[in-house]
């Protein structure tokens, strides 16, 4: 934070609020849409999880398979699709032209797709291939649920392309970095509010709290699927209103927020990385290396997980409306937790501990909730863990769901607040040019090969053994081999930023020439 801003706020003010009373137009509105995007993921991350893995003839083993076979080739696609709307309309009509597209999934989905679930999905086939290959059941059930299936799909996309593209393509291209510095902190909390609100939601919709019978049919899940795809219509349309009010009203009435619309919209529109590319660009730099080891890192570690602790929570709670409540109080404890940390821990652990140490903090987190909650599972037969067990007053299998659940918010806290702040610090040192540049490949190659990469191991396995619970073990020491790679690139690149920033040097990707005249500099931006 500048001095100027030092001596404008007061000490909470700044800590809390650092908002001028003649910015609320500009930023409020935002701080919204951003809430009511993230409203709708979490709340779409409950259902979609409980609709796939409690579905006839499936569970927690078909994840995978989806993210491999089915969300990869639809991430490119839309990416190409969101390529070509943006190169040829303006980003307010693309953002209409995204959202509109996914709202009219989801209410059709309700209202058609899930009533003749029982008539287009091809359980006759899907038995028969069964039969035949019967290692293959959670690769079969996509097809044999593809209605659900695409469910899933579109609310990961919902995540990827609306919630991680689309709105901080928008934020950056109306946002100085001077203002980035004071919006983006609050901005976050405001998404970990809204996952209080999706968890409790999710938590009173699969409750019944009303009869919707004479709409969505008597099947009680199907009336709380319909519930939850009703709100995440309204909140989107909703959302589509700000959206539109905020450029009428704000950017287009404010000189200065539409020229640098303008201007970061044409040297945005420069940086376009295909995945060879990304990959020949990431290649040039030790630097950038490190921090996409990071992105994947973690990617890979969360996604085999959760796989895991999904199988045991569907075991546990088959009834996909118990399903869904449990996974809105994992949501809703995220963001509790999350709002805490971003409000009174990972500012000031960054502050006096430094960017390595804050950096190794989450991957140390996830490896030791990762060590118990694997450690519960392999030796829940064990009459030790038995014993202790049923003194709490749960099952061994009640334990290793709480363990789960543990792990999950922990990791998840600490990827939204000290992961993504210290993953974007790290692009401090780099040259305007090769920052846009940087992030550009590692978000194209590095959450891409994460989120699949772990897919690709965790279905190996279960074509192998069969099964989620006896490809477990291979799983946690894979897990553990992940996580110690990414705490080796984490240290790296902390010695690399701290060099830098001390020497107050910018790596320029490029420009090899230059590079090579400084020998500190080459030796952190070669391989």
């Amino acid at each position: 934070m500048s001095s100027e801003n030092r001596k404008e706020f007061s000490r909470w003010r700044l800590y809390l609020w650092p908002i001028h009373r003649w910015e609320m137009k500009k930023f409020v509105p935002l701080l919204i849409l951003y809430a009511l995007i993230c409203f709708n993921y979490n709340l779409l991350k409950s259902a979609k999880d409980a609709l796939v893995i409690t579905a006839n003839s499936s569970g927690a083993a078909v994840l995978p398979f989806i993210k491999i076979w089915v969300i990869l080739p639809m991430a490119l696609l839309v990416t190409y699709l969101f390529t070509r709307l943006f190169n040829r309309f303006s980003q307010e009509r693309v953002f209409y032209i995204m959202i509109g597209g996914f709202l009219s999934f989801f209410a059709v989905f309700a209202l058609v797709l899930y009533p003749l679930r029982d008539a287009i999905h091809p359980h006759t086939l899907c038995d028969q291939l069964e039969a035949i290959a019967p290692k293959c059941q959670a690769m079969i059930s996509m097809l044999r649920n593809w209605s659900f299936t695409l469910f899933y799909v579109m609310s990961e996309l919902w995540g990827t392309t609306i919630m991680s593209v689309l709105f901080w393509a928008f934020a950056n291209e109306v946002m100085t970095v001077k203002d980035a510095k004071r919006f983006y902190g609050i901005l976050g909390i405001g998404a970990n509010i809204s996952a209080i609100f999706a968890g409790q939601i999710a938590i009173l919709v699969s409750g019944q709290m009303f009869d919707l019978s004479f709409i969505f049919g008597a099947d009680a899940w199907g009336q709380s699927l319909g519930l939850v795809t009703t709100i995440v219509v309204v909140t989107g349309l909703l959302t589509m209103g700000f959206f539109k009010w905020y450029n009428t009203r704000v950017i287009h009435r404010d000189p200065a927020m539409k020229e640098e619309h303008v201007k970061n919209h044409a040297k945005r529109k420069k940086v376009k990385m295909g995945m060879r590319k990304s990959f020949a660009y990431l290649a040039k730099s030790k630097y950038l290396l490190c921090i996409a080891v990071l992105v994947v890192g973690f990617n890979i570690a969360i996604n085999m997980v959760e796989i895991i602790w999904k199988d045991q929570i569907s075991i546990l709670h088959p009834n996909p409306n118990d399903y869904n409540a449990y996974m809105g109080s994992v949501v809703k404890s995220i963001g509790f937790l999350s709002t805490f940390v971003a409000i009174f821990v990972s500012g000031n652990v960054i502050r006096k501990m430094g960017w390595t140490f804050s950096a190794l903090i989450t991957p140390v987190s996830l490896l030791i909730t990762g060590v118990c909650f694997f450690g519960i599972l392999l030796f829940k037969d064990s009459p030790s863990l038995i014993s202790w067990s049923t003194a709490l007053g749960f099952t061994p299998l009640a334990i290793g769901v709480l363990f789960g659940a543990i792990q999950n918010v922990v990791s998840r806290t600490c990827k939204y607040t000290l992961f993504d702040a210290t993953k974007e610090i790290s692009f401090i040192p780099l040259s305007s040019e090769s920052k846009f540049k940087g992030k550009a490949a590692i978000d194209g190659v590095g959450s891409r090969l994460g989120k699949t990469g772990g897919s690709i191991v965790h279905g190996g396995l279960l074509m192998v053994f069969g099964s989620v619970s006896l490809s477990t073990p291979f799983v946690g020491i894979f897990l553990l081999l992940v996580v110690f790679g990414w705490i080796v690139a984490a240290k790296s690149l902390g010695r690399q930023f701290n060099r830098l920033t001390k020497q107050d040097e910018k790596i320029d990707i490029e420009e090899e020439p230059s590079i090579a005249k400084n020998p500190t500099t080459q030796n952190l931006t070669t391989t």
